[in-house]
């Protein structure tokens, strides 16, 4: 029985799923979305990223007149029919001295830190979480795949990560590597399944899909693709994003 658009949710990354890394959707894509998959299914975006970053990739403001639900940094920052309807804040949550304490770290760590290179922006405060960045975010399209190879070799990020787990292992914190640059930091609890507890409230959707490729453990969609109330869907690129909605819903 094909179900009405107002009982099935697709979620979607933004990174890797809608778009190639750090660029724009395809405008051939975007018709795709807004004309043959939103008709058919309530749509929302939840991403690491800032809202500021979802407007550079998705087409700045269009995004809140075309999804049903739109969720930054994680779904910490909620938005429903193109309006806020609440966020969260780490700075409140951890307290100024732990902050304080941890950035203070974080830039000490970065400064001994060998790499080829290093741009700028190694630190992003968002609301809800930290970005942390070893190359830096002012880093060009072609560095950014640099630094992803040479991650992929000598595993940065991840051995960051290890450090400051036990650094911190006093502060309820989780680590979670997405996209190609950087890893994001944020009270436990708070990833991407936050936003479930938004997108469900007076709906009644009988399926909730989630589309990620950063869904192995240690990703930044592992959680919400392996919840129990999400059926996950592990994508490779938004190419096939878009044949997997086809064969969900049958265009």
């Amino acid at each position: 029985m094909e179900l009405k658009r107002d009982e099935m949710l697709l979620l979607f990354d933004v990174d890797g799923t809608l778009t190639k890394p750090r660029l724009a959707i395809d405008d051939d894509f975007k018709d795709f979305l807004y004309k043959e998959v939103q008709p058919k299914a309530t749509i929302g975006l939840v991403g690491g990223s800032d809202l500021d970053k979802m407007y550079e990739q998705l087409n700045g403001r269009e995004i809140m007149g075309n999804f049903d639900f739109v969720y930054p940094e994680n779904g910490l920052v909620q938005y429903a029919k193109g309006v806020e309807v609440g966020r969260v804040s780490i700075a409140q949550h951890l307290g100024e001295d732990v902050l304080k304490s941890f950035i203070n770290f974080v830039l000490k760590y970065l400064s001994e830190l060998e790499l080829p290179i290093k741009r700028g922006t190694f630190i992003e405060f968002r609301s809800g979480m930290i970005n942390v960045s070893p190359i830096g975010r002012n880093c060009s399209t072609q560095e950014r795949k640099d630094f992803f190879e040479y991650d992929n070799k000598n595993q940065i990020r991840q051995q960051m990560i290890d450090v400051l787990k036990k650094e911190f292992s006093g502060v309820d914190l989780t680590y979670s590597i997405g996209g190609q640059i950087s890893f994001d930091v944020y009270p436990n609890g708070w990833d991407k399944t936050y936003c479930l507890r938004h997108a469900t409230k007076d709906t009644n959707f009988k399926e909730i899909h989630f589309f990620g490729d950063k869904t192995d453990p240690g990703g930044n969609d592992y959680e919400i693709y392996s919840d129990p109330r999400t059926i996950g869907h592990k994508v490779s690129s938004p190419e096939d994003t878009q044949r997997q909605l086809k064969e969900l819903l049958k265009i």
